[in-house]
């Protein structure tokens, strides 16, 4: 029987006896009492022990010659009492909890309270080490953490101690032992603030693609070259335009037309990576893992190797003057003849060899051979329109990020952007329709028709109501009406360099062209599934890196003053557009604002970690 205020053990922690009975009614350390049975508690000593010795125990030392006691006991078994007696020189209540604390530590003694041996010398040796070390280590974090609280870090040996914040900070973990320490949320942003705040970081590390788990190493693996001996269409005698931004390295599309007595003849020519990387490849995988190449503010990271841009991208070598002086591109043409109207009236698609003039959209809107081509556009556009198709007109910029510049550029609306738009759609719309011809498996994309207001808003303010009228597009190996193009039928097919679906119509096309057993359809729906799931982190990524350096150019800026437009009202606040950043924002003000109505903006305050700029009304 256990005797009343005796020290028992309780779940490794000290506890007083009160009351003996069918159950025992102990006390912990500070005042918590509990009812327990007896084979749920140890027995370490009979006592007098009160209250007050128990709360002292956790805190209290006991002196002694532990080392001694080890000696005295190598090779011999004894009860905790004769431990404690040989360590302490006296068996109390106090001595038996350090002796109880000493088996627990398993530095010197193993075994039970009924049965307590010295460890053998090496183990001792090692464990002493390993303790040593430790305290060290210890040491070192509080000296750490004293400097990090002073702003005093040592950079960068101070770094190692760091990493647990990294890691949470690029989405690694959701933990921080430092955060943790420090009474500070673990979250992503508080570490990202920690890491700026200390100096460990700038304000130029991106943290964001890490966090969605994209790599941002290049892709590997290398295709094989196009097959020598494939027979192609030889169309170097049309003039093929590749029209893009002057900050574009990866041409994958060029047009041309041809005037005939049957109509005008629209050539898409796309980049033909399919040609060599066939579904299953190691290319092809690594690729689908992507989903899409990576567009950051300080560089692209893409979806297939730079070896196969130099064996696919169109066009890419030219002379200052934008004429191709390497051999002719392979290319995959789609040849859409066109009625008056501007739909298509027949397809045909085939591998082929162009020679690419490359433009940029300043340059083709000048371009006095392109007048046909624009003339194609808008007659699309005007069908598109007449079928219900969206327009939205909203600002768009362009981030670049160059050593320890970072410029923010409205993009101009230039014509020839249009025509290379509806070009693209020609063709998306066209290969659509022929894979339903042929009766293919195929990656299709649509999208349902919007709630429309009654009443459209007319400027940029109806362009962003339209804007949020719209449901997410659908990939589906089913063809089915894209509303917002005006199509009734529409897939992608012009970027196989940057889109693995694109890569994966390619391939599909392709293997119906040879004769070769294309995917199923459940294979093309896994294919999709797996592509796009990855090109969804691609997009997020793109859009949080755009916010994060839009907050790094705008950090040094508080107090200047931004022209905005009102977008919409949203109970006491409204929603501004700046079109100068492309940027959307609320802010709370008075009057009587309405849609389009113009306003002046205070930058008031820029938090980089959250990317979260606070803008005012000019007062």
């Amino acid at each position: 029987m256990i005797p009343e205020k005796s020290l028992v053990v309780y779940k490794t922690k000290p506890a007083l006896v009160l009351e003996t009975g069918e159950k025992i009614s102990i006390s912990l350390a500070g005042g918590e009492t509990l009812k327990v049975r007896e084979k749920d508690i140890e027995f370490l000593h009979s006592g007098p022990c009160t209250q007050a010795d128990l709360d002292a125990l956790l805190s209290g030392t006991v002196d002694g010659d532990v080392k001694g006691a080890w000696e005295l006991l190598l090779g011999t078994t004894v009860p905790l009492c004769d431990l404690a007696e040989l360590a302490y020189g006296a068996y109390t209540v106090q001595s038996a909890w350090a002796a109880y604390a000493l088996l627990r530590e398993g530095l010197y003694f193993l075994g039970d309270i009924t049965a307590i041996s010295s460890r053998d010398a090496a183990a001792v040796a090692a464990g002493e080490e390993r303790r040593n070390l430790k305290q060290r280590e210890q040491a070192d974090r509080e000296a750490f953490l004293a400097r990090l609280k002073s702003a005093a870090l040592d950079l960068p040996a101070d770094s190692r101690f760091l990493q647990d914040v990294e890691a949470l900070a690029f989405g690694r973990t959701e933990k921080s032992r430092t955060l943790r320490d420090l009474d500070r949320q673990e979250t992503p942003q508080e570490a990202h603030r920690l890491l700026l705040g200390s100096g460990a970081w700038t304000v130029r590390v991106n943290p964001h693609p890490l966090r969605y788990g994209l790599a941002l190493t290049p892709a590997r693996c290398v295709p094989p070259p196009p097959p020598a001996g494939e027979s192609r269409t030889d169309l170097t005698h049309l003039d093929a335009y590749a029209i893009d931004s002057p900050w574009s390295h990866d041409p994958d599309d060029a047009v041309s037309l041809e005037k005939g007595p049957l109509g005008d003849t629209l050539y898409v020519h796309i980049a033909d990576p399919a040609a060599s990387i066939l579904s299953g490849s190691p290319a092809d995988r690594e690729a689908r893992g992507r989903g899409a190449t990576l567009y950051l503010p300080e560089g692209a990271v893409r979806m297939l190797s730079d070896e196969t841009l130099a064996l696919y991208a169109l066009g890419l070598s030219t002379d200052e003057g934008g004429t191709a002086i390497d051999a002719p591109s392979p290319a995959l043409t789609f040849k859409l003849l066109l009625a008056e109207d501007g739909s298509i009236r027949e397809i045909d698609i085939f591998p082929s060899f162009i020679r690419v003039t490359r433009l940029t959209y300043a340059q083709a809107d000048t371009e006095p051979s392109l007048a046909g081509l624009f003339q194609v556009a808008e007659r699309n556009l005007s069908r598109r329109i007449a079928a219900g198709a969206a327009q939205i007109d909203l600002p768009e910029t362009h981030i670049a990020v160059n050593g320890e510049t970072v410029a923010i550029n409205l993009i101009e609306p230039y014509k020839s952007t249009g025509l290379v738009q509806e070009c693209m759609l020609l063709a998306g719309e066209g290969a659509a329709a022929w894979a339903l011809q042929h009766r293919l498996p195929f990656p299709f994309v649509s999208q349902e028709t919007g709630d429309l207001p009654e009443s459209p808003l007319p400027g940029m303010a109806g362009s962003y109501q339209l804007r949020r009228c719209m449901r997410p597009r659908t990939l589906s190996a089913k063809p089915g009406l894209h509303w917002g193009l005006g199509l009734s039928q529409y897939t992608q097919v012009t970027s196989p360099l940057r889109r693995y679906t694109d890569l994966l119509a390619h391939q599909q096309i392709r293997a119906f062209l040879q004769g070769r057993p294309p995917l199923s359809e459940e294979e093309v729906l896994l294919a999709l599934a797996a592509g796009e799931a990855a090109a969804s982190a691609t997009v997020h990524a793109e859009r949080a890196s755009r916010a994060h350096w839009t907050a790094v150019y705008l950090a040094g800026k508080t107090g200047a003053q931004w022209e905005g437009l009102i977008m919409e009202r949203k109970g006491n606040r409204f929603v501004v557009m700046i079109p100068a950043l492309a940027l959307e924002t609320q802010v709370a003000a008075r009057g009587d604002l309405a849609p389009n109505d113009p306003i002046t903006l205070t930058l008031s305050a820029v938090k980089i970690p959250e990317a979260e700029l606070v803008f005012v009304p000019l007062t």
